[in-house]
């Protein structure tokens, strides 16, 4: 299998993986920078360029979660599981190179469901081999729950899989046991102890052998409170002693409505302050993911804007005559000049911030439709992405799902309530746009509305922002509380959870 980049490449400037990815068994930090450059999953910076793809072309599943609940021609639900078609390898390979021609942000096709993929391998493993063919410039990802990993590991990177996805909700059977009723393993149904046993040794046997094979493995785990949140810690420390790369930490999605065994008996998901105390417990061990939108198993198009439905297979046009991969690489090196830019407004901003107080630092949300910059209408968002800002960078913390504002009507006033829930722990929101009244609602609830950085790149944005921040603080504050250095300010976030103590 040929990966691109070498060695002795230097990373980008915006890569967040150039200090500390890698271990003895992984490539150089150089190389891995390059081979997630563009991948949205595995690059929190490339999400904001880019496009992924999820075919769905698995439906069989041979491990019963309590969180999940796969449905079939479900469009009004985005979670993992869900899907509104089931294709054929072949249809997903058509599928691919018809939304290729149409979305030059495309860099990845994976696999992940509506079940497990390597649940069907001839499945998979056929539309992997099709889609290789057919646009060789695509990276291939597959995410499992591991079970059926080890022994296919040969096989995937015989195909070109170089990014690999497990979910890994625990390392301990006493725990697994309160996760998973079930699993089939070679056609045996195994239960209780036995099965979080067998799961747990598949799963990290299986990691093991894909880190040995060059491929670049993320684990997702899913944190449910009182179940394995303290627990999570030990987890990120395990996998990152095998090699993983990155460690995803999401909310457990629980509402009844989605019929799941959590949901109909009252299993809660964290708060986002929970979830972020857990996400900063395991930053101690693992580089961390924050950017998941938990996507479903046909989702396409750029990370929290779902374009599934409109290139549902039945609406799509007559295949194309050739593949556009001349427009994609078009736009990838368009892409590169964004980036230049970027970094050059970063770092100009963080010149002026050099007298700023070392440990001040506030929160901000975001509205952008992509491309790294704020650039949506306060009105049209449906999240908002929050940054933690300092003297020394803009930090992203995760994605906040909003209620739609401009509805109209009462639906205006809903959508605020959850807004500002949303943003609580926010000093200033940045837009390109923003009506009065939401401008003046957010003012009453101490949240600045900010226009004056629209469609610059989002954390030059956010530090400009900062330095305002900190001229208006000081000049309110007396000497010498805000000086440069000075003690005694720190963060304006509320107190955040705490998971309590962990396990060893």
């Amino acid at each position: 299998m040929k990966h691109s980049g070498s060695a002795a490449e230097a990373p980008a400037k915006s890569c967040r993986f150039s200090a500390s990815c890698g271990t003895d068994q992984t490539p150089t930090p150089g190389l891995v920078a390059e081979r997630i450059r563009n991948h949205p999953c595995f690059s929190e910076e490339a999400h904001h360029h880019f496009a992924r793809m999820h075919v769905a072309v698995a439906p069989a599943c041979n491990l019963q979660c309590h969180y999940c609940n796969r449905k079939f021609d479900c469009a009004n639900e985005s979670r993992p599981g869900v899907s509104s078609e089931r294709l054929t390898p072949e249809q997903a390979a058509r599928k691919v190179l018809l939304l290729a021609s149409a979305v030059p942000q495309l860099s990845v096709v994976g696999i992940a469901g509506p079940g497990d993929p390597l649940a069907n391998p001839e499945e998979t493993f056929e539309t992997l081999d099709l889609v290789r063919k057919a646009a060789p410039d695509l990276r291939l990802c597959v995410s499992t729950n591991g079970l059926s990993l080890p022994e296919h590991v040969e096989t995937l990177a015989a195909l070109g899989v170089d990014h690999l996805t497990v979910t890994i909700n625990m390392v301990d059977p006493a725990v697994g046991e309160r996760i998973y009723p079930w699993l089939i393993h070679h056609g045996r149904k195994v239960r209780g102890p036995e099965a979080s046993i067998l799961l747990s040794e598949r799963q990290l046997e299986g990691v093991r052998r894909a880190v040995a094979a060059g491929m670049l493995v993320k684990v997702n785990s899913v944190v449910i409170p009182g179940v394995n949140d303290r627990h999570l810690v030990r987890v990120s420390r395990e996998v990152k002693a095998l090699g993983v790369l990155l460690h995803n930490l999401m909310p457990l999605i629980s509402e009844a409505a989605h019929g799941t065994y959590y949901g109909l008996g009252g299993q809660r998901g964290p708060t986002p302050e929970e979830l972020d105390a857990v996400q900063r417990a395991c930053e101690a061990n693992s580089q961390v993911m924050r950017h998941c939108r938990q996507c479903r198993a046909d989702a396409v198009g750029l990370l929290g804007e779902d374009q599934g439905q409109r290139f549902a297979l039945a609406r799509l046009p007559p295949e194309p005559v050739r593949d556009a991969a001349e427009v994609r690489a078009a736009y990838r090196e368009s892409v590169e000049a964004v980036r230049k830019r970027i970094d050059q407004a970063r770092e100009e901003s963080l010149r002026g911030l050099k007298d700023a107080p070392a440990d001040l630092s506030v929160r901000v949300a975001v509205a952008t439709k992509g491309g790294g910059l704020i650039n949506q209408h306060f009105g049209h968002a449906r999240e908002f992405q929050v940054y933690e800002v300092s003297k020394e960078s803009a930090r992203f913390v995760g994605p906040r799902r909003i209620d739609h504002y401009c509805l109209g009507g009462e639906g205006d006033e809903v959508a605020m309530a959850s807004i500002l829930a949303a943003v609580s722990d926010c000093a200033a929101i940045l837009v390109s746009r923003i009506g009065r009244c939401p401008q003046e609602q957010l003012a009453a609830a101490g949240v600045e509305a900010v226009e004056a950085f629209a469609h610059q790149p989002i954390e030059a944005g956010a530090l400009a922002w900062f330095r305002t921040f900190v001229a208006r603080a000081r000049a309110a504050a007396p000497a010498p509380e805000l000086q440069a250095g000075g003690g005694g300010q720190s963060t304006v976030q509320p107190d955040r959870a705490n998971i309590g103590p962990v396990e060893p």
